[in-house]
């Protein structure tokens, strides 16, 4: 997925979830912010910050800041990409082969899934993540507590006992990451879905992406630990 109208700023302040003042060529914009997320690690003052500037000049903010620098990483902090990355990355016959027949935001029982991917012979739903919280090297969802993720994982495991296959994509928004694990610290309910829906059959799958400040795309898999930090080293060392 490629962006346009790029440009580079410096992040000064958040003042609320859905904005950020930025200066741009030595003035302060007022930014949308394209994730409602906490993003405390990432959006620290000072920090450049990647904007795409909007064609729309009647909207009351003229920039989305989509990308930051964290060290020597370029991390996506776009919230709305990860759908349209996967999509884009399925159609072009990556994991379920050519011809796959691939839908948004279908209902099954009380939740709304993402995705939903039809072949001769399956019928997939699939929830997508992104992930922009790192730790030197390791990525873990979620950033924050997510009753409405615990709850898309439990009817994954229902899709599962009416025949269908079932996927969770986690979507790291960055590129070279050692490993992915849930976010016990944060939210060991959403840990334990993971872990009780790998059992009963759902997929698991993360995937790193090529990250610049104009595009993002999936590029290679992500190994996915959900046992805790402690057991992810060890088996990390004998991978």
């Amino acid at each position: 997925m490629r962006y346009e109208n790029i440009t580079e700023g410096i992040f000064l302040k958040r003042p609320n979830r859905f904005i950020a003042h930025v200066e741009i060529d030595k003035r302060v914009e007022v930014c949308h912010v394209k994730n409602t997320g906490r993003c405390r690690e990432l959006l620290v003052p000072g920090t450049p910050v990647f904007l795409e500037k909007s064609s729309n000049p009647n909207r009351k903010t003229q920039y989305d800041l989509i990308a930051v620098k964290k060290g020597n990483r370029l991390i996506n902090m776009d919230s709305q990409i990860p759908n349209k990355v996967v999509e884009e990355w399925l159609l072009k016959g990556n994991l379920f082969g050519e011809g796959a027949v691939v839908k948004r935001e279908v209902t099954y029982g009380n939740s709304r899934f993402d995705l939903y991917i039809e072949t001769p012979d399956k019928k997939c739903f699939m929830e997508i993540k992104g992930v922009t919280l790192e730790e030197d090297g390791v990525v873990r969802f979620p950033d924050a507590p997510t009753q409405r993720g615990v709850k898309h994982v439990k009817e994954l495991c229902r899709c599962i006992e009416d025949g269908y296959q079932a996927y969770i994509m986690f979507v790291i928004q960055m590129e070279d990451v050692r490993y992915f694990e849930p976010n016990e610290a944060t939210h060991p309910e959403f840990g334990e879905a993971l872990r009780e829906a790998q059992k009963a059959g759902v997929h698991i799958l993360a995937y790193a992406c090529d990250v610049r400040k104009d595009l993002i795309n999936l590029s290679k898999p992500v190994r996915v630990y959900l046992n805790g930090k402690r057991e992810s080293k060890e088996q990390e060392r004998e991978c």
